[in-house]
């Protein structure tokens, strides 16, 4: 598949870069982090066989624009929007993973007549970080401690204040390795997903997460998510070390919402079971 690359210019100058690629009904792509890049070039490439799929860097991260932000859901919501408006998308689908999730969510919150449906994954639900953050904590550290040489080792590249951009990149797959039920291929596929590296968006990622856990979690959120007239598609892998029961609070406040679960799959489900994923999304999309 052919991606077509072009930078958006957002409302304040920033500089996002995109790709598209396919025809027919429009699908943006919202990646996670928050820090980090558009890793759906394989599988954007797939669904473009079905749709006109837009992927693109949030701002500060990867191959868009260093910034200096400013970094808020408001401002991340404004550049998703100068990006649909750029492709002249009246109405379009949207999938955001993980931190791209909870923007995707805030995005439709924001402008549910632009959003024809929400395909939501592997999030983490719109209660406060309580409902999962011990738990994801205590698995983080159980499966990367299977390998005891690789805490030892990331422990004391997260203990330094000062690393190198390869040292940097070993931390991240190495922390990445545990989002991967298949433990023999884990260290495989996490390479995979810093190839290209690009480097973490640090401020950026501390200051989204920051907002995250001060706003996040409200009566008024869920008040606004039972409102939500957009059709909703959670998909989940069921071996995600984030508790899956921390997506029940969406799934509640949702009045159109259907829940696929992928039972073999982490938090990457399209990395391992790409069949079943393709199957959901194009599903939740046509």
């Amino acid at each position: 598949m052919t991606w077509t690359e072009e930078k958006v210019t957002a409302d304040d100058g920033a500089r996002l870069w995109t790709a598209r690629a396919g025809e027919g009904e429009p699908l943006v792509l919202c990646h996670g982090g928050p820090g980090l890049w558009d890793m759906f070039h394989e599988v954007g490439g797939e669904l473009a066989e079905r749709a006109a799929v837009f992927r693109w860097d949030q701002r500060g991260c990867g191959r868009s624009q260093r910034s200096d932000g400013p970094w808020t859901t408001e401002r991340y919501v404004a550049d998703l929007d100068a990006v649909r408006d750029r492709f002249g998308l009246v109405r379009m689908a949207l999938l955001g993973h993980s931190w791209g999730a909870q923007l995707a969510l805030a995005y439709t919150l924001a402008h549910p007549e632009r959003v024809s449906t929400l395909v939501y994954v592997s999030g983490t639900g719109i209660g406060p970080d309580a409902d999962w953050h011990p738990a994801y904590r205590e698995n983080f550290l159980a499966r990367l401690g299977e390998h005891p040489e690789r805490l030892a080792r990331w422990r004391e590249l997260t203990g330094r204040r000062v690393f190198t951009d390869d040292e940097a990149r070993e931390r991240a797959v190495l922390q990445w390795s545990v989002e991967f039920e298949d433990r023999d291929r884990a260290l495989e596929l996490a390479g995979l997903m810093a190839d290209p590296w690009f480097g973490v968006a640090a401020e950026c990622s501390k200051a989204l997460n920051a907002e995250r856990k001060r706003v996040w979690g409200t009566p008024a959120l869920f008040t606004a998510c039972e409102s939500l007239d957009v059709p909703v598609v959670i998909v989940d892998g069921a071996r995600d070390i984030r508790p899956r029961s921390a997506v029940d609070s969406l799934e509640r406040a949702l009045p159109a919402v259907r829940r696929v679960t992928l039972p073999t799959a982490g938090h990457l489900p399209w990395a391992e079971d790409p069949k079943g994923f393709r199957e959901a999304v194009t599903a939740a999309i046509h």
